[in-house]
Order: C-alpha cells, then structure tokens, then sequence
C-alpha cells in the first residue's frame, strides 16, 4: 500500500503517501481507518476508532428497529364449530389480517374426531374464502398429526 486517498476532519482531503498519513493521524491523537479498500487509491478517514465503531453499531441498530417483524397469530377451531363461534373468530381473524399479523388457523382433532377430517378441510377452506378480501392463502389446509393448518398473510394496503 503506497497511497491513500484520506478524508476527514482537520484533514486536508487528497492523495498522501500511506506513512504521511499515518503521521497526520498520530499528530490528531486519531486513528487512520480504511473506510473504502476497494477504490483506487483506497479511501481511509482519520477518525477515534471507538467512535467509529459505535456509531457503525448505532446505525445497524436503527435498521434492525426499521425492519418489520412478522407475528403469526393463532385461531383454533374444533371440528364442529357451530356458526356463532366460526362468526366471533372470523372478527378475530380480520382484525389480525389488517393489524399485518399472519395468521394460523387450524382445526384440532381430539380422540375419534379425527374421522372428521373432511369436515375440517371444509372449514378452514371457508374461513379462507370469507377472508380472501383481507389475506391470500400461504398454504392450503395440511394435515399434521392432529392438526390441519392452514397459512394466511395479510394483503398489502394499496394507498
């Protein structure tokens, strides 16, 4: 490494050999970082290091918090739910879809219902079409052991 290309403050920018860099910083009480090893000349800043490392976990910080996180709710079903309890848990299922949750909705058998089956699959198909204005369907109506589940992700909102 012959030359750099050195920025920063107090620094008077352009292209220094890498030992008068390396003077400059030493004279500030700073430190010389590479900042861009990729460029010609690579590009170092003259900075406190401690505080170029905090700000970079600072800024990392602030995107992690700006990243959405995703949360799956969950509804249950009984294979026999009758339309009053259906009707409660669509309200439920809805509210979650336009919050931006995920959803999970699955049909639990229990001993024998099992037997029931088709029952279940019809269920969940018809919550998943009374929602099909708020959600589409991730995943179809699986059976896993004693569950079907069946996958909703909520529409994105046109403004």
């Amino acid at each position: 490494m012959d030359d750099v290309r050195l920025v920063g403050e107090n620094v008077e920018p352009g292209i220094y050999n890498f030992k008068e860099a390396l003077r400059i910083a030493d004279e500030q009480e700073l430190d010389l970082v590479e900042i861009s090893p990729s460029a010609v000349p690579p590009v170092c800043k003259i900075v406190d290091y401690s505080k170029f490392l905090y700000q970079l976990k600072k800024k990392e910080k602030e995107q992690k918090a700006k990243a959405s996180k995703i949360v799956v709710k969950e509804i249950r079903f009984g294979p026999q739910t009758d339309d009053h309890d259906y009707d409660f848990k669509l309200k439920h299922a809805i509210n979650f879809l336009e919050e931006g949750s995920k959803l999970k909705a699955y049909v639990f058998f229990k001993g024998r219902s099992i037997l029931f089956k088709e029952q279940g699959e019809v269920l969940l198909l018809r919550f998943a079409n009374d929602l099909e204005e708020y959600g589409k369907v991730e995943q179809m109506p699986l059976l896993e052991g004693k569950r079907m589940i069946i996958m909703i992700s909520p529409k994105k909102k046109v403004k």
